[in-house]
């Protein structure tokens, strides 16, 4: 504020009108005036006589002051400002330049590196890269953690309020430290320390909860968002996680009762609206399903919610919305395989024939295995046959354990105890053969691959050395090396002492050679020696791959005769969907519906609604983006 006097003695010079002097710039203005007229800066009356210095100095400034000069002079401020951010900015992507350089550097060297152990065959291009992404993957989600947990480290802290702040804080900073070096379980540890002392801070159980359910514990997740709850009984996350959680655990009572909750509380967010949808879809009541998931893809138009949506019209029989739930769904994420799966079946009901096998062709195209290749492997896991290593005692225990929870649907716990057996007896090729089948139960391609590559390495019987080939194959199918896949094929024939092991090794070889789409003759050969050599209980696969190889040579009456021979003797998904697409490409629509209807009945392939669910609440920072945007009315 700008202080003023009057220019002819304080009070009364006022009172008879005199100009007051701003002492900002010194200009005079009249005695009304709340702004000096010329800088516009506030003025103030101060009472008393002015004194000798105060006139001096008024006279000083009206004398000297320019305006030109007051500007020139901040313009000259502003230009040295501009002058140092310019400069700063230069470092900037000067360093930036330096760091790119250096990481095309280190990058060309692990390149170097991977090509010279690829020369020695020491290690597998798909592998590294495979691992590389897998230990990528895990640094960012270690760094979402960490980035989550400064977010709330203030909030967390600042709502303790017991006598042993000291300690409750050293187990915050722990964390942070572990964070830090991307030890996710240290640091885990020291908050749930920190959560002994503190069991009413919602904001600690909340991530501790979220960390919880993005490690698959959902049990240890919902005991965490029920702390929150019993805080906070409005909490937007504790309300829709708590209502996804007990929807799994099959509560589906407790689950509405806690979304409804997060629906009326929070009527403009996503995942309540999809939870909620999602769960009366799964109960079948799939009116009230629509209704929520048309609202919560008015509000973000995500794939997976555009699935289960045209999921929903198609089994409503409303198969135009469905196509344009799917259409939309596959747009915005084209390697979608289940939505193109069920966007097939979709034209299909409409009578649009070419675009139904136009959609089952790409999804069988971006995820072949998804065809229940692994019956194969399944079937020669559970046959009798050489007697088989026996697992000691503790390690039997522990497989039993880890069968307990992989029933339960808890794949981390199952892998970490049939560690801990392998750990006891790891030469024991039954112990190492099954957990390759949890393993490829579970779909972790890389476990499954080194584990059936141990199995091999111990020189097991021929039972074992067949199954084993198959699951290693099965691994290189999922990752397109089928070439790689083939070679192990080979090896598996030369070593054969029996028409059992020379079925499986044509078997593999023909399946491959069919989805390469290259020798098709040779594939049919291998088809044709798989059928001939192959004992009774195994006709069914050799049938359904002659089949696929029929199917693709475009021999397509070949094709259904053995397709429909193969599931007479054992249907399965596999090869009803292939009947189904060999039989629509030949014209017959009404028998490709019927054996499309049997595939969906033997395995739901578009009804996994948890599934997708679950898919978007795995990632809490896009949880926490959405409720930031949509706030609470």
């Amino acid at each position: 504020m700008t202080t003023r006097r009057a220019a002819d003695g304080g009070l009364a010079a006022e009172a008879g009108g005199a100009s007051v002097l701003c002492q900002s710039c010194g200009a005079p203005n009249p005695a009304d005036r709340d702004l000096c007229q010329r800088c516009q800066q506030k003025l103030l009356i101060l009472s008393g006589p002015p004194s000798e210095e105060t006139e001096e100095f008024a006279q000083e400034r009206e004398g000297e002051f320019s305006l030109d000069e007051h500007l020139l002079e901040r313009v000259s401020i502003l230009e040295e400002a501009v002058k140092r951010t310019a400069e700063t900015v230069g470092r900037l992507v000067e360093a930036l330049h330096k760091q790119e350089k250096n990481l095309l550097v280190s990058q060309t060297g692990f390149g170097t590196l991977r090509e010279l152990l690829e020369r020695r065959h020491l290690i597998v291009r798909q592998e590294w890269a495979d691992l590389w992404q897998e230990k990528m993957e895990f640094q960012l989600r270690a760094l979402e953690k960490r980035e989550r947990f400064m977010s709330v480290k203030d909030r967390i802290a600042a709502l303790y309020d017991g006598d042993r702040r000291k300690a409750f804080i050293q187990h915050l900073d722990e964390a942070e430290y572990a964070l830090f070096s991307f030890d996710v379980e240290r640091a885990r540890f020291s908050l749930e320390q920190a959560f002994k002392l503190d069991r009413d801070n919602y904001e600690l159980a909340l991530f501790l909860g979220e960390t919880a359910f993005n490690e698959g514990e959902t049990e240890a997740a919902l005991g965490y968002f029920t702390r929150v709850l019993e805080s906070r009984s409005d909490h937007f996350e504790a309300l829709v996680f708590s209502g996804v959680i007990c929807h799994e655990n099959g509560d589906s009572a407790r689950a509405e009762t806690l979304l409804r909750e997060a629906v009326s509380i929070y009527p403009d967010a996503f995942l309540p609206h999809f939870s909620l949808g999602a769960v009366y879809a799964s109960s079948g009541d799939l009116s009230r399903a629509v209704a929520h998931l048309v609202r919560a893809c008015e509000i973000e138009p995500v794939p997976q919610a555009l699935y289960l949506l045209g999921n929903c019209f198609y089994e409503m029989g409303r198969a135009g919305d469905a196509v344009r739930c799917l259409r939309e769904a596959v747009r915005l994420d084209p390697a979608f395989e289940e939505a193109h799966y069920l966007l097939g079946l979709a034209y299909l009901a409409k009578h649009w024939n070419r675009k139904a096998l136009a959609s089952f062709r790409e999804a069988q195209r971006l995820n072949p295995r998804r065809l229940r290749y692994q019956d194969l492997v399944q079937f020669l896991s559970g046959r009798a046959g050489d007697p088989l290593p026996e697992v000691g005692g503790d390690a039997a225990s522990l497989m039993a354990r880890a069968g307990q929870h992989a029933a339960r649907g808890e794949a981390e716990k199952a892998l970490s105890t049939f560690q801990r057996a392998l750990a006891l007896e790891p030469d024991n090729a039954t112990l190492v053969m099954s957990y390759a089948m949890l393993c490829l139960s579970l779909d972790r391609r890389d476990e499954l691959e080194s584990a059936a590559r141990r199995v091999l390495e111990l020189a097991p019987g021929e039972m074992l050395r067949a199954t084993a080939s198959a699951a290693l194959i099965a691994a290189m199918r999922a990752g397109g090396r089928l070439r790689e896949g083939n070679g192990i094929g080979r090896a598996l024939l030369e070593a054969a002492t029996s028409n059992f092991t020379r079925t499986i090794a044509y078997y593999e070889m023909a399946y491959n050679l069919a989805e390469m789409e290259e020798d098709l003759d040779r594939a049919l050969e291998y088809a044709r020696k798989a059928l001939d050599l192959s004992p009774d209980e195994l006709k069914q696969f050799p049938l359904a791959v002659l089949g696929w190889v029929h199917y693709k040579r475009r021999d397509l009456q070949s094709a259904v005769d053995c397709l429909e021979k193969s599931n007479e003797l054992g249907p399965s998904p596999t090869t009803l969907t292939h009947l189904g697409m060999a039989l629509l490409a030949a014209g017959e629509e009404e028998r490709a519906r019927a054996a499309f209807g049997r595939a969906r009945s033997l395995e739901p392939r578009v009804g996994a609604l948890e599934e997708k669910m679950m898919e978007c609440m795995k990632d809490s920072a896009r949880l926490l983006e959405r409720v930031k945007r949509r706030p609470k009315r």
